[in-house]
């Protein structure tokens, strides 16, 4: 069983912690977090987008976020975070490589496999500038389907027109920088 705390609209737990499943099925408050690498190129800014595996319990052989997850109960975002990158893409980062864009806080309700799925998040987004090729990443098999890598206002329009068998919130791809920051030795104080 995996178990999720249940959160308030900050994503603060409450002390309660409730089973997966049951989350699901009741629409009760839970965290994720949410990653997406990130790399530029000469033609802009790039995303990698995961395909979900055919046996999801939700959006099965969709495109996704390049990495996210259910945060387990007593653990927060950013270790949560880096665990999944790892064991969904085989991306090692640290704590300082994860960048933060912003919190999501979204309810939507499906219906997967006849029964009913509400899903009920508070999502910590994230990004990570990594230039990986798409066939180095070690890939788990029950989660993922494969990688590709797409120009990020391309990866925009085809969300926002429905031209990809997608579960990516067209509001959450607009959190993502649109370049990289680089900051300056003179701007960090440096000489």
């Amino acid at each position: 069983m995996e178990w999720l705390d249940v959160v308030d609209e900050n994503g603060i737990p409450t002390g309660e912690i409730v089973e997966r499943t049951r989350a699901h099925l009741e629409g009760i408050r839970h965290r994720t977090a949410h990653v997406w690498v990130m790399r530029e190129r000469e033609g802009g800014v790039e995303v990698l987008l995961q395909k979900r595996s055919a046996c999801k319990d939700s959006h099965p052989g969709c495109y996704d976020i390049s990495s996210a997850g259910h945060i387990p109960a007593g653990v927060d975002f950013i270790p949560s975070a880096l665990r999944e990158l790892k064991e969904e893409l085989g991306i090692e980062a640290e704590a300082g490589e994860l960048h933060c864009c912003g919190q999501r806080r979204f309810c939507w309700r499906d219906t997967f496999y006849g029964r009913p799925f509400i899903d009920n998040q508070v999502s910590n987004v994230y990004c990570l500038w990594r230039n990986i090729p798409a066939e180095k990443m070690t890939l788990q098999a029950s989660e993922v389907e494969s990688v590709r890598w797409i120009n990020l206002e391309e990866c925009k329009r085809l969300v926002k027109q429905n031209q990809i068998k997608s579960c990516i919130f067209s509001e959450e791809l607009d959190l993502l920088p649109i370049k990289r920051k680089t900051v300056t030795r003179e701007a960090a104080g440096e000489d």
